[in-house]
Parts: structure tokens; sequence; C-alpha cells
């Protein structure tokens, strides 16, 4: 049996391991050590106390957060939908073979199950590997579809900031063999509809090609094995100084100081069609096959874009990089902006709210006979939009309904229960969304009160000279207006009045 002391220094031990940040696994298991020690502790089965919490990294949703969702997943969807999107769903956990070495350093994220009859499982981790998997089993070439679902990460998350373990991404692809950039211009057309619907504020949407990075990397002297490994580094230039990347690509990593100061004269570039135009002149980089392929590509991608008449809110940034292994062309990020002041030049950018690009070579790694499947997709950054404007509802105290109904069916007297029922059935048979108090005998003020309170808007109110009358008094909460309605035209009434503008 486990005494109090051994519990605090058992306590002690888990604190320390979390202040050195030690291995996940490590820590899981002293905690899984000290809750059975503390269970023992406890003596008594029936005295064992909960802990209630969500677990870390994870959260519950209020009906108020699941409206302000609902709102944003709808506008994401009729987008999608506007660009002739199907939808499809996979398990939330795959073979862990599948997910494994897909991510690069982000790996190591991965949430792996328990052996369960004989199969290594792991949560998925994004849903774009699992479309691949889908797309190679099925034999698929050619699918635009959307995908909404929860995915898993074994973080440390800053859950202030939008980031948790487990959370939704908002996946559009399009999977064939079509001629360069155009689907991929639709892609960036979809984020800045999008972004522009959610009315986030300003925005701004990065691009870059893996071709043009890759190319950049073997000019300035990278070799080949660790491009993956600098690109992870370039890739976090949105979060860090250039002074704090080079040394981690010098220090860490090891590569030569004078390759990390090559690479800084070029990731520090970012423009538009002029710029594309500079490098494809630039001498080393013009000299570079996979370089030169991807700034045709790039300038062929504005060309559509200033189409679509979105060239005002992109940027042709060559420190932009994307740490998944699996892009092959164009990458890109949509970054909300802050102006901090007027005296600011530069606004300041508070955060990724969407992210995608081309992966070529994925559904091939999982196809028996190694056959491509081209693919370009944007994955939309839900829950971090959804702090930002759960954020501003609360500032400016907005109340949101979190239902829909359209009217309560209500009664002036007593005993009129079971007019009350006969009369919402046929408005639901009708297809009103309508509700009614589960009390026999309410008092109207009380009625009244529940509609103010949930937002209703109209109350059908049944008494006894109505019900001789064949008629229904229809109140409008808002104005207090009364109207006698024929009961016959009373759900024409209704979705007249609710109907949206």
């Amino acid at each position: 049996m486990a005494d109090e002391a051994a519990v605090r220094a058992q306590a002690e031990a888990v604190r320390r391991l979390k202040q050195d940040k030690a291995d996940p696994d490590e820590i899981a298991k002293e905690v899984a050590k000290l809750l059975e020690m503390k269970a023992q502790l406890g003596g008594d089965e029936g005295k064992h106390k909960f802990v209630l919490k969500t677990p870390k990294g994870t959260r519950d949703y209020s009906p108020k957060q699941m409206a302000i969702r609902e709102r944003v997943f709808n506008a994401i969807i009729t987008c999608f939908k506007r660009h002739g999107a199907e939808v499809i769903d996979t398990p939330v956990f795959e073979l862990k073979e599948t997910l494994t070495g897909k991510y690069g350093e982000d790996s190591k994220l991965i949430y792996d199950l328990k052996d369960q009859g004989g199969e290594l499982l792991s949560l998925r981790y994004d849903l774009t590997v699992p479309l691949a998997r889908y797309l190679a089993m099925n034999k698929i070439t050619n699918i635009k579809r959307y995908h909404i679902a929860k995915v898993y990460r074994r973080d440390n998350p800053a859950m202030t900031r939008g980031r948790y373990r487990e959370f939704y991404q908002c996946d559009f692809d399009i999977a064939g063999q079509f001629d360069p950039m155009i689907p991929d211009a639709e892609c960036l057309k979809i984020v800045h509809e999008i972004l522009s619907d959610l009315q986030l504020g300003d925005f701004l949407i990065k691009v870059n090609d893996r071709r043009i990075l890759d190319g950049m990397f073997a000019v300035c002297g990278v070799p080949d094995s660790k491009f993956r490994t600098i690109c992870s580094s370039v890739d976090k230039l949105d979060k860090m100084p250039w002074e704090e990347v080079r040394s981690e690509m010098v220090g860490e990593k090891g590569l030569s100081p004078e390759a990390a100061d090559r690479i800084g004269e070029y990731v520090q570039l970012h423009g538009g069609p002029d710029l594309i135009e500079r490098l494809l002149q630039d001498p080393k980089l013009s000299q570079n096959k996979l370089a030169k392929e991807g700034l045709g590509d790039t300038k062929l991608l504005f060309e559509y874009l200033t189409l679509f008449g979105i060239t005002g809110k992109i940027s042709f940034d060559l420190s932009l990089a994307r740490g998944l292994d699996y892009y092959t062309g164009v990458i890109f990020e949509a970054v909300l902006l802050q102006q901090e002041n007027d005296h600011v030049e530069e606004p300041v950018s508070v955060g990724s709210v969407a992210g995608g690009g081309r992966y070529d070579g994925l559904v091939g790694m999982f196809d028996p006979k190694g056959r491509k499947v081209p693919c370009v997709g944007v994955s939309i950054g839900i829950e971090r939009i959804f702090s930002i404007l759960e954020q501003r509802v609360e500032a400016s105290e907005e109340k949101i309904r979190t239902t829909e109904t359209q009217v309560l069916v209500a009664s002036a007297q007593k005993k009129l229960l079971e007019e009350r029922l006969k009369l919402i059935s046929e408005l639901w048979d009708a297809g009103i969304k309508a509700e009614v108090l589960y009390k026999k005998n309410p008092k109207l003020l009380n009625q009244l009160q529940y509609c103010e309170e949930t937002g209703i808007p109209l109350v059908a109110i049944v008494g006894e000279q109505e019900l001789k009358d064949g008629v229904v008094k229809l109140r409008v909460v808002a104005t207090r207006e009364e109207v006698n309605v024929r009961r016959e035209s009373l759900v024409e009434e209704i979705r007249m009045r609710t109907s949206q503008p």
C-alpha cells in the first residue's frame, strides 16, 4: 500500500519531469503510477473522487460556441460546394504504417494506440494521408472532394492560440491529371473567398514552390540529405528571426555557415510577378532545372490569379517552406494581418489560418504499382478562425441564438395542454421548428419570458375563444403585435414571418 509520503514524492517526480520537458511517454507512465498510488491511498472504492476535467489539449463546446462554429462550417461548406466538391469520410484511426514517414519532423506527434486484435494503429494526424490511402485503395484517379473531421496530435498545445491535441480540419483537394496550375489557382481562390466571407480582417496568402526551395538549397550548397531538415528550419521564419534560424541550421543541423548565408540572401525576398522575373534571370537559380520549373509554374499561377482578381492579397514569399514531407510543387499559407498602429510600415502577422499545396507523389506511395495521382489541396485552420470569432463575440457581447426555433406554442388559460400538443404536432409535421413548455398549465408570462431569453421570434397562442373561432393568436415577441390567423393559414404565416431576407 502507498503512504502519503510516497505519493508526495511521486507527485514531485512528475512535476520535475514536466519542468524538464521530458519525453511525453515517460511523463505519462509516471502520472499513471501516481494515480494508482492515489487510488490505493483513497482506500474505500466509494470515496474515490473523480477529477472533472477534459483531457489536456481538448475542450467541450457550449451551445453558444457550437452556434458560432456551425456558422463558420456552413460558410466553408457552401464555398466548397460552390466549387463542385463531393464529400468523403475515413476512419479516425489508420494502420500505423499508413501514417509513418509522411510528416517529416512532425511524425513524433502521431498518437499510437495499443495493439488491438493484432493491428498496430495510430490516430489520424491530418486528412491528407488518409485521402491518399483512400484514392490508392479504390483506384480513384480523379476526384474533387472536401472532408471535415477531427484529427489528433500528441502536442504540448497552446490552447489560447487555437492549438489542440484534438481538433477539426476542413480540407478541399483536387486529384487528377490536369493542365498545370489551373486547380492550384482554384485552391487559392477558395482560400480568398472563405477568408473574405468570414470577415476576419486583413489577410495575406503567401505562395512558394517546393521545387524553387529545393533548387535554391542545391545552388546554396546544401547536401541532398539535409534538404528536408533545412526546409523545416526555414519554415520557422514566420515565428523566429533569421539569426535564430541560421544558428539552428549551423549549430544543430550541421550546415556550413557559407551555405546558410547564401540561403539567407534568398529567403528574405518576397514580392510578385516582378520578383519571379528577377529570379528567372538569377545566374545561379536559372541554371537549376528544378528551380526553373518551379519559377515557370509560379509565373503561370500568377497569371491565373490575376484573371481571378485576387493578386492584391497574394505574395510570392521565398521564406515559406511548410514542414510536411509530402509537398512536391506549389505551397501556400494564409496569414491574418494586424495593423499595430499608423506608424507601422508593414502589418504584423497574427498567425496562419489556412495552408496547403501540391503533393504529386503521396498516392503513389500507397499504390502497389506506384501509379501516381497528382493532387493539390488546401486546409482551412478552423480552430484558429473559431477562437478569433469567439473572442470577437465575447468582446462585442453580441447575443448568439443557440436554437433555430421559429415559434413557441403557448396557451393563455389552464387545461389546454392537449390543444397545445395537437397544434405543435401539426407544426412539426409541416416542417416548422417549434417548441412547447413541458408543463400542464404554464403561466403565459413564463412562456413569453422563455421566448425573450432564447430569441424565439413568434408565439402561437391557443385559448378557448380562439378554438371556437378556428384561429390561433400569433404574437411577434419583439414588437408585441398580435394577429389572429386562421388555423389552416398558420403554417404559411409562420414561414412568411420567419423566412430569412
